[in-house]
């Protein structure tokens, strides 16, 4: 569902924020969608793999940009050449539509790697 869509189907809150909690539904769909993400009771999770640490950093520098632009940012976890990401609506305490959309942009990086 893009935000789009969220706005139509009033799943944006009284404030214009996405934060309200995905259904049981949309939490199934979010884990067919994104099967590499682990969602695990109110986070998702995924670790990437890459060729070196400069890699790294620059995919978690196109991660801050996407964050920063929806004002929603993921916990970003730098292990050298591994970058684990974990998202959730700490506000809400569980996944959200926000959640949805960073992970959607997040897949959608030509990253090349991942795991």
């Amino acid at each position: 569902m893009t935000s789009a869509e969220s706005a139509q189907t009033g799943r944006i809150d009284k404030t214009g924020s996405m934060r309200e909690a995905l259904t049981t539904e949309e939490r199934a769909a979010l884990a067919t969608a994104h099967p590499d993400w682990l969602i695990e009771s109110d986070t998702m999770g995924r670790t990437f793999t890459f060729e070196d640490f400069s890699a790294a950093m620059a995919f978690v520098t196109r991660v801050a940009l996407a964050a920063e632009k929806i004002d929603h940012h993921p916990d970003i976890d730098v292990r050298w050449n591994k970058v684990t990401l974990l998202v959730s609506t700490h506000s809400a305490g569980t996944l959200t539509e926000l959640d949805r959309s960073l992970v959607d942009t997040i897949d959608g990086f030509d990253t090349g790697r991942g795991s």
